[in-house]
């Protein structure tokens, strides 16, 4: 399978010296049988719409509603990229929604990071039956208005579309990060040490067990259905 990965940001400093950037993290969490292909988006890189058998959005320091001259072609690609799969992961997730008729906003519940609970609210083909899942989060934006055409898969009381599938293409989004190791979401929230909210509770929180390999499982499922 063609799988085009968009890289919308790198993390931050020197982290991905030791833990790579987030094409390397998605590549390692999906495993073999992929031929993957990068694209720098904030560089102006794009492929063509429908070149791949799907497009993987990565996660972005930016909001979808900043002035920045890469996210409106961004946003283009995804309104024409209809044959591919699509899977888009927080600020992937955020661009989606805000591409397919729905609204990003910086929220005024703050930061969420460190391991937060979902609750399965709709159960895809491409899922096992779980009825909740925990994963690392770290964001600020989230999306505050559901596109048309899409069912929320995940929620929770802090983040109300926490996943959605799209029902008029084969499109699926993630607010958290299945790709995240928990070593990584720590360093991460260390750089954000002011700013998030209690960040010794957010950094202890990941100490505990998170279900990133089996939405990692279903995000495979899902390409390669």
């Amino acid at each position: 399978m063609k799988l085009a990965i968009l890289k919308t940001g790198s993390p931050p400093g020197t982290l991905a010296d030791e833990f790579g950037d987030y094409p390397a993290m998605f590549e390692a969490m999906l495993g073999p049988g992929f031929e993957i292909e990068s694209f720098d988006v904030q560089a102006g890189e794009l492929p063509d719409p429908n070149a791949h058998d799907a497009v993987l959005i990565t996660g972005s320091p930016a909001g979808v509603y900043d002035p920045l001259p890469w996210i409106p072609g961004l946003l283009d690609f995804i309104r024409a990229a209809r044959d591919s799969r699509m899977v888009g992961v927080c600020f992937g997730h955020q661009a989606m929604a805000q591409a397919l008729g729905g609204r990003v906003e910086k929220s005024d519940k703050g930061w969420g990071a460190g391991l937060h609970r979902y609750d399965i609210v709709r159960q895809e083909p491409w899922m096992d039956g779980a009825n909740s899942i925990a994963d690392p989060a770290s964001h600020q934006d989230q999306v505050v208005v559901q596109p048309p055409q899409t069912e929320v898969t995940a929620a929770s009381d802090f983040t109300p579309y926490a996943g959605l599938a799209w029902t008029d293409r084969p499109a699926i989004s993630f607010q958290f990060h299945p790709e995240f190791s928990p070593a990584f979401a720590k360093a991460l929230i260390e750089k954000r040490f002011d700013v998030v909210p209690d960040p010794d509770a957010a950094i202890a929180s990941l100490d505990a067990p998170n279900d990133n390999a089996r939405v990692g499982g279903w995000i495979r499922r899902f390409l390669e259905a």
